[in-house]
């Protein structure tokens, strides 16, 4: 969801607790349209991330990590020049526009103190951060310049005068009277009660004002349906929410959907049944947003990655057809060593230059037509067939094992394929891409070469008989739990012939129940190509039989002492 205004309202109430009068000690640009800054107040470290992401602008307190680049770009540089070092002195918001100011106190060159407001304006695409000069409100700089080309509306660039977007003259929640809201909505005749709120309130997203529709039962009704008494609920639960405003009695929350976030607001969403609550609106904030990016990196990320190793997969399937096509032809050698046979033993019948001969095969006893080249003597045919033979009789051999690496290297990339798909991070991401570069089918970038990151975590699943249950979601997790992490007594297991995860049960040094080997087998089928399939073939056996050849492949082994269970895919 957009940050909307009444959550925003939320979020600058508790900022204002806990950075007002706090010194701004550093500032960093991690993105092209972010700024993280590092506040010091009364003993207390705090990290507030401004974005003017297209797709999730945001502002909130963070504990987040990110990597800065080695030059500061130009705007970060502006703001630790007007900023670093000065005071925080006022954090506001005019009425519930998405729109945030905040006050900083410093000194100029000449030690004049002078107060520069940055604003942050939180709104989709036209989301920007624009430093200002509180006092004649000339934009400094912005993270995003606007130029006269780029917008009819407003320009947003160094050197002029700050304006505010164009208002939108809707209804605040905190002024409204009831006759202000019967006479508004009779103007949205045949819209949703909640699409007619959203229009009306100041503030308001999509998710908010279906919530007031649906705790006042209207949810399902058009303006035109509505009666007098469903007016009242919703003068109930619109002054219900403005008493919570007023006292800061915020209810922040998350509405999950499949494990999912899908909505956030300040109260309660009882529209959804899945509802995580928070201390704070600066927490469900980030755990929100921080899911949802999460979400969209991947999404990215993996969609990249997805399309290189699709087009890698085609070039592979189009040399396979051709290999095996070749090999048809090639398989047709022992006809050709024939035809010089039956030549050579034909010699003194082939006195006269012919395009073709007949004869028996003395094989079969069956007459064959043998094509002769008459610029060539019969002898001279006779071994060109016998060349061709050798040649072909050669080609099978390379082509055989020609058509076999091809098929590895098939099975290698669709296993890729799936891994990408199994990813919920994008540092696992990372881990194929940095893997597939290793192996040359990505152009490896010439950067420094940077510190080792840890191994990301595997999936981990409890057994109904109380047993650990370890699965890899890309070949760098496959490599790490079969080969370092799994003790040689514990139980692998891996779709057979089948490209997939590895599985590890730890057998805490007892014999594995069968009961915890066949879930385990279908979580095995369930993270595999076979995914969607039913009777599908899971091998499992000892990690101790398990081996990986020297110079093979990541996440390729090979074992022995196997046994095979036939599963439906699931997770229970």
């Amino acid at each position: 969801m957009a940050l909307d205004g009444i959550t925003l309202y939320g979020i600058i109430y508790e900022l204002r607790n806990e950075l007002l009068g706090g010194k701004i000690d550093k500032i960093y640009q991690p993105e092209k349209d972010e700024i993280i800054i590092y506040i010091r107040n009364i003993g207390n470290n705090y990290k507030l991330l401004i974005s003017a992401n297209a797709n999730f602008p945001r502002i909130y307190l963070t504990d987040e990590y990110k990597e800065n680049p080695i030059n500061p770009p130009m705007f970060c540089m502006l703001l630790r020049k007007y900023l670093q070092g000065g005071k925080i002195i006022d954090i506001y918001q005019k009425e519930f526009d998405r729109i945030v100011f905040i006050d900083v106190l410093s000194r100029d060159e000449l030690e004049k103190e002078v107060v520069k407001t940055l604003v942050v304006e939180i709104m989709g695409r036209y989301s920007n951060i624009i430093l200002i000069d509180k006092e004649s409100e000339i934009i400094v700089d912005s993270i995003k310049r606007v130029y006269q080309d780029m917008s009819k509306i407003r320009e947003i660039t160094p050197g002029i005068k700050y304006e505010l977007p164009p208002s939108q003259d809707k209804l605040n929640i905190k002024n409204f009277k009831k006759e202000d809201l019967s006479g508004a909505l009779k103007h949205f005749n045949g819209k949703k009660i909640g699409k007619a709120l959203l229009n009306l309130f100041e503030g308001f997203s999509p998710v908010l004002s279906r919530e007031i529709a649906y705790r006042s039962q209207v949810d399902d009704k058009h303006i035109n349906e509505i009666s007098e008494d469903d007016i009242e609920k919703l003068i109930y639960n619109l002054n219900l929410l403005k008493s919570h405003l007023d006292n800061s009695n915020f209810k922040p929350c998350i509405a999950y959907i499949d494990e999912n976030p899908f909505e956030f607001s300040i109260i309660e969403l009882t529209q959804y049944e899945n509802l995580v609550f928070y201390k704070s609106v600066n927490e469900a904030a980030l755990k929100f947003y921080r899911e949802k990016a999460n979400a969209e990196s991947l999404k990215s990320r993996s969609h990249d990655l997805k399309k290189l190793i699709q087009t890698h997969l085609e070039r592979l399937y189009n040399k396979l057809e051709k290999q095996l096509d070749e090999l048809k032809n090639a398989e047709n050698a022992d006809l050709y060593k024939l035809y010089g046979e039956l030549i050579t033993s034909n010699l003194y019948k082939l006195n006269k230059k012919t395009d073709a001969f007949k004869t028996i095969n003395y094989y079969t006893g069956e007459e064959i037509t043998i094509p002769l080249d008459i610029k060539y003597t019969p002898s001279e045919n006779a071994q060109m067939y016998f060349k061709k033979y050798a040649k072909l009789k050669n080609a099978v051999e390379f082509l055989t094992k020609q058509i076999e690496e091809t098929k590895k290297e098939i099975e290698y990339l669709e296993g890729q394929l799936l891994n990408v798909e199994q990813c919920t991070l994008p540092s696992e991401i990372d881990e194929i891409r940095e893997e597939l570069s290793d192996t040359g089918y990505i152009k490896k970038k010439n950067k420094d070469k940077k510190q080792k990151k840890g191994i990301s975590q595997p999936l981990h699943y409890i057994s109904s008989d109380n047993f650990d249950i370890y699965i890899g979601k890309n070949n760098v997790q496959n490599d790490y739990l079969t080969m370092k992490f799994a003790d040689i007594n514990d139980m692998w297991l891996h779709t057979k012939n089948i490209p997939g995860s590895h599985v590890i049960i730890r057998s805490k040094g007892t014999s594995i129940p069968d009961s915890t080997i066949l879930e385990a087998a279908k979580l095995a089928a369930l993270h595999s190509k076979a995914k969607n399939s039913s009777n599908v073939p899971v091998d499992y056996t000892l990690r101790k039989y398990v081996k990986k050849p020297v110079g093979s492949k990541p996440g390729f082994v090979i074992y022995t002492n196997q046994k095979t269970l036939y599963v439906t895919p699931n997770n229970k």
